[in-house]
């Protein structure tokens, strides 16, 4: 499995059932060249079989590395980031939440989801764009909701890239990540403000920003509901004393592009 033919997979999935916005996006940023897709986000529960290291796994087949480690202590999430040897291959950025460090409701849902796992289904790279691996009430994810929007979103969408990322460095029509977000506010899409507009600095060496998740269709045990679903992210990187681009991801900011899935 080529990183390539992997990221069309998770793409298709993205654009038809997480993020249909992501089409328009493309078109208005679109250029001489095809865009470039800095990095993907995934997110998973910290229970066996479905850890970060499952969700890894395809990745570390198609050659790639693990690279930084991260903690969002108010979130209960850890995550890990993955970068291929070819550079020009996106990163990918895990998360899980920590659910033993969450309440004994929000474990007892999680423990009933991860029961309809069929773990054979976790072997080849098929589930990482192939949707929930279990059936959920929304009465369960309002319940979730109340405590972590990660988990009710997690639980509604199971697997799929959270969002994918345009290298605003390759773009000549913008220099500066909030020349982007103008762009798309002018064309009707909604920026994610929490903690500003653009999350992070030069200082860092990273400036991210996001759209607000599309509102999707998402069928339950009673039936079809609309709520968050992916987005997309637009990230400017700045080089290091070295002069290549810093690779690695900014706590505090990425603790504000998961807001971005908020209703």
């Amino acid at each position: 499995m080529t990183p390539d033919v992997l990221f069309q997979q998770l793409w298709n999935d993205y654009i038809q059932r997480l993020c249909p916005s992501a089409e328009k996006v493309h078109q208005l940023l679109q250029e001489n060249e095809a865009l470039i897709n800095d990095h993907i986000a995934l997110r998973t529960f910290n229970v066996e079989p479905l850890g970060i290291a499952t969700l890894a796994q395809p990745f570390l087949d198609a050659g790639y590395k693990p690279c930084g480690e991260y903690v969002f202590e108010s979130k209960k999430l850890a995550a890990k980031h993955f970068e291929h040897p070819d550079p020009k291959q996106p990163k990918v950025f895990i998360s899980e939440l920590k659910v033993d460090e969450c309440s004994s409701e929000l474990q007892a849902i999680v423990a009933k989801l991860v029961e309809q796992v069929d773990s054979d289904k976790l072997k080849g790279h098929e589930f990482l764009y192939g949707g929930r691996l279990w059936d959920l009430s929304y009465a369960d994810f309002q319940t979730l909701a109340k405590e972590s929007e990660y988990a009710s979103w997690l639980a509604a969408h199971g697997y799929g890239a959270n969002h994918f990322t345009v290298s605003v460095n390759q773009l000549n029509a913008f220099d500066e990540v909030k020349g982007v977000n103008d762009h798309l506010r002018s064309a009707g899409f909604t920026i994610n403000e929490f903690g500003g507009e653009v999350k992070g600095s030069p200082d860092v060496l990273l400036e991210q920003s996001s759209t607000m998740a599309d509102k999707v269709a998402v069928q339950f045990t009673e039936g079809s509901e609309i709520i968050p679903g992916g987005f997309y992210e637009f990230a400017k990187r700045y080089p290091m004393s070295n002069g290549e681009l810093y690779p690695g991801f900014v706590a505090a900011s990425a603790d504000k592009i998961f807001e971005s899935t908020n209703g």
